[in-house]
């Protein structure tokens, strides 16, 4: 009976819900027919936007499928680039011929050839750096048959249409070329891409299988490991040296005058105008200036909106130079092209730049761990970029700052450091076995001065003992350089031999011989407690920073056939390294100073109250400074040296304080240390010769000419042992010896 009432009940139910249903059913469809009849709009569906009437300036679903430009859907966009990168799945394994770069296991064969200019060829200064920079580097070679990599005589950096550096016909000229094999081994340099109004990534030209090193590469269509992202730079970039970073000390707290800024275009039109056009919404005109104007193109009045007026009279208001000195972030918007001059200035200027580039590939990005000196943003969440780098701490702004210096002077200061850093990515991928790590990429001094071939191992390199927390080695090795025939056994090279070896750290000593006379036999040499090893130095002033084999300790003494100097101060000398190995260490100094009058720079061996170089005829220094003078200088400097065998020591100085960007150290010496005339029938000192000091001051110039700066630092530093001079017993001073008579 229970059961029959529980199923009736269902049953009522039931029915009153499909009637329910029904008649709302109706009275819907009746309610449509009644407004329609008296011409009312039909009920909107769900959602009801209270803004509705703001939607129709967007664009519709219809017009999005059919507009040209930065509207065009997604799958158009990718066939467009299918069709301009017909090789988008290049990389080096399978677009690359390695056996052209097989000579040696060590990088050696890496070279690079430069396709020479047609006649009546139009190339642009900017391009021009580019190969000069190449060809004067250590991988160029005038040879093709020696090439493992190929660059094109063709400037390929502008291929707007619209602009006057574009060059024409660039597909059938470089077909015509024997070595061009559909691109492989080429590396093709660009700047500029596309015109107006879309801008796209076409070069006007088949790239094929050619590595493409490209400003503003967006990381959609960017072949990793292949293809290599540059910054735009301008065409006064300097080719060599650069201005330094603008960095000089790390205030605390490190907050500038402003907080955030932007001073540049903005366009009315066109790609790149969204994110341009709304950046006067974070202005507030006092931690966060953003200034922007529409006084640029021929154009402009025709298309200037209800705001130029204003932003243009703002805009004049605000030195660009002063806010970049005052500003703790630069915010670093795309333009036209997803690549801006402003990421380098702000990189000089200590600045941390902000960027708003969606899908920009950065410079450098399979070496440089970008996240260490910038942040990146989103242009479509600009509002929040001020909260954003207001909650910064003061640590991370003093390590972003302090990164963007070190990169902008170890990759991007000079067009040469742009390039170099481009090839030896391209080297490091063929030479997989030996690349550099990216610490070494990341860390002072920088890739460029960290040859893998000397060693792939941290711990091998000085200037990274302090991060490892590793000490040098307790031992070091004696080179000296001699040149004069042993005619006696009282020259001072038989003496030197005597106080060198007595030193408790000397593991051996190694006389590279360089006297035009063959050298004598070993039995006319003194005995002595350390190994003793003559070798032959070819005559060549530069052979006594060869790389030897027999070298095998961290430290090296190098000294002059004619050094007089005490075991003591040897002693000492090596200690004071010990705490300082990646810097030259020793005794002589010397200074060089600009002369307003020659326009030069100058030499001297006054004795003044400040030194820059310390001479390498008394001095301790790493043993990779002899790999880097031999692999990293270029051949013309080193054929300077042995020219005039001359200049050998200021050239390792200038090596040295460009690694370093620091000074060398003079240590105490006695106070009657001088150069000793040796005996008759040996050969005359070289500062005896009225042309040594002449052509000591031409070196000066002709070094800094190479290194586009003045690496060199003034230092007022002399390290002395504790208690020297003072007014102490001398038995409990341990260098006694060296205030003796």
């Amino acid at each position: 009976m229970q059961a029959r009432k529980k199923y009736v009940l269902l049953a009522l139910g039931a029915c009153c819900w499909l009637l329910l249903l029904y008649w709302g059913g109706v009275q819907s469809r009746l309610l449509k027919l009644l407004t329609h009849q008296h011409g009312e709009e039909p009920v909107r569906p769900w959602p009801d936007w209270m803004d509705r009437a703001l939607l129709p300036g967007y664009a519709e679903l219809e017009e999005l499928e059919v507009a040209d430009g930065p509207g065009e859907p997604p799958h158009q966009r990718r066939q467009a680039w299918s069709g301009i990168y017909k090789d988008s799945r290049c990389r080096m394994d399978t677009c690359f011929d390695f056996s052209r770069c097989r000579g040696s296991r060590d990088g050696a064969s890496f070279r690079v050839y430069v396709y020479p200019p047609e006649k009546g060829e139009r190339v642009s200064e900017s391009y021009r750096k580019i190969l000069a920079s190449i060809t004067e580097s250590r991988y160029y070679t005038s040879d093709p048959r020696e090439a493992c990599l190929f660059v094109l005589g063709i400037d390929t950096l502008d291929r707007d249409q619209l602009s006057a550096q574009f060059v024409p016909n660039v597909d059938e000229r470089i077909r015509s070329y024997p070595l061009w094999n559909d691109g492989r081994n080429h590396l093709v340099f660009n700047l500029y891409s596309g015109t107006w109004p879309n801008y796209t990534e076409d070069l006007g030209f088949n790239i094929g299988q050619a590595i493409l090193a490209k400003a503003s590469l967006n990381s959609e269509h960017f072949r990793p490991a292949f293809d290599v992202s540059i910054p735009l730079f301008s065409r006064e970039h300097p080719q060599k040296g650069g201005e330094r970073g603008w960095l000089l000390r790390n205030s605390v707290p490190p907050r500038r005058k402003y907080l955030l800024m932007f001073k540049g275009k903005r366009y009315l039109t066109g790609i790149g105008s969204d994110t341009r056009n709304a950046l006067h919404h974070i202005h507030n005109g006092k931690d966060i200036v953003s200034l922007t104007t529409c006084r640029h193109g021929k154009d402009w009045e025709k298309h200037k909106d209800a705001r130029c007026d204003h932003d243009n009279s703002e805009y004049e208001r605000f030195d660009y130079q002063e806010l970049l000195h005052n500003s703790t972030f630069c915010l670093v918007p795309r333009g036209r092209r997803l690549g801006s001059f402003r990421f380098l200035e702000s990189l000089q200027a200590a600045c941390i730049p902000v960027l708003l580039s969606n899908g920009w590939e950065l410079p450098f990005s399979e070496v440089i761990q970008w996240n260490q000196a910038v942040i990146e943003g989103d242009e479509r969440l600009l509002l929040q970029v001020p909260s954003t780098v207001r909650a910064v701490g003061i640590e991370r702004v003093m390590a972003l700052r302090q990164r963007t210096q070190m990169l902008w002077e170890a990759y991007f200061s000079s067009i040469d450091k742009i390039v170099l850093t481009t090839l030896e990515i391209i080297k490091d991928r063929v030479y997989s076995h030996i690349s550099r790590n990216k610490f070494m990429w990341n860390a002072l001094p920088g890739g460029l001065l960290v040859l893998p071939e000397y060693s792939t191992h941290l711990a091998h390199y000085p200037f990274y003992y302090l991060h490892l927390g590793v000490n040098p080695g307790q031992e070091f090795t004696a080179v000296i350089h001699a040149t004069s025939p042993l005619v006696s056994q009282s020259q001072p090279i038989m003496k030197l031999l005597q106080v060198v070896s007595k030193s408790k750290y000397c593991s051996q000593i190694i006389i590279l011989w360089n006297s035009e006379k063959p050298p004598p036999h070993r039995s006319k040499w003194p005995p002595m407690p350390v190994p003793l090893t003559v070798t032959d130095g070819r005559k060549k002033t530069s052979s006594r920073f060869l790389p030897h084999v027999a070298i095998e300790t961290e430290a090296i003494l190098s000294l002059d056939e004619d050094t007089v100097l005490l075991t003591s101060e040897v002693n000492f000398a090596f200690h004071v390294w010990r705490s300082f190995p990646e810097r030259i260490v020793g005794y002589p100094p010397r200074s060089h100073f600009w002369d307003p009058v020659k326009q030069a720079w100058g030499y001297t061996s006054k004795w003044t109250n400040e030194y820059s170089i310390v001479l390498t005829g008394a001095a301790f220094y790493h043993r990779y400074y002899h790999h880097l003078f031999s692999h990293y200088l270029p051949p013309s400097l080193r054929a300077l040296v042995d020219h005039t065998s001359n200049c050998e020591d200021i050239l390792m100085n200038f090596l040295v304080s460009s690694v370093t960007h620091l000074p060398p150290i003079k240590v105490a010496q006695r106070k009657q240390y001088k150069e000793m005339p040796g005996p008759q029938g040996t050969k005359t000192a070289p500062w005896a010769n009225p042309e040594h000091f002449t052509q000591r001051q031409e070196c000066v110039s002709t070094f800094a000419s190479w290194f586009g700066y003045m690496p060199l630092v003034h230092s007022q530093l002399r390290l002395d042992p504790v208690l020297f001079k003072d007014h102490v017993s001398v038995l409990r001073k341990k260098y006694k010896d060296l205030e003796r008579a």
